[in-house]
């Protein structure tokens, strides 16, 4: 990892957990051209305790965007391991899928999932800025309130 992002992420109080295991038949990241795709990651903390519940059913705006922020630690993680730790190869956050457990009449999908973009944002600056879809679900896997997946774009010949 460069200085400026092991910077970054220390200021912003995150140190990276191991990267989580695939739990079915998938791999975690696959490397294509010069992206990386990253198979969805749940609100897991390091701890391992899952961050779960329903956004719309009692869980709150608030802990929604602290399960989505998790959730992209999570992404980062993926992307550290898959570039032997070298955060500073990342050119550029292509695209986030967020998926955030809800109710049918929950609305505030793009909210709880800019826990995520503002994450990317701030460890990235202007290259972690991407396309994003924020989707609502019935239940994500673990009962987490949030899952993101992600596209990343690589720096010179990373793949």
């Amino acid at each position: 990892m460069s200085t400026s992002i092991r910077e970054k992420l220390a200021t912003l109080g995150i140190e990276l957990p191991a990267p989580a295991a695939p739990v079915a038949s998938y791999v975690s990241v696959v490397r294509s051209g010069g992206q990386l795709l990253i198979s969805g990651q749940i609100s897991k903390a390091a701890n391992g305790e899952v961050l779960a519940g329903t956004l719309g059913a009692g869980y709150s705006h608030a802990q929604g965007i602290e399960a989505a922020r998790i959730a992209a630690i999570n992404v980062l993680a993926q992307i550290a391991v898959s570039t032997d730790g070298s955060l500073s190869s990342v050119r550029r956050i292509v695209k986030l899928g967020v998926y955030v457990a809800a109710t049918k009449d929950f609305t505030d999908h793009s909210q709880i999932a800019n826990g995520a973009s503002d994450l990317m944002i701030a460890v990235f600056g202007e290259a972690g800025s991407h396309a994003r879809a924020a989707l609502g679900m019935s239940s994500l896997p673990a009962g987490a309130a949030v899952e993101i997946d992600a596209i990343v774009e690589l720096e010179g010949n990373q793949c």
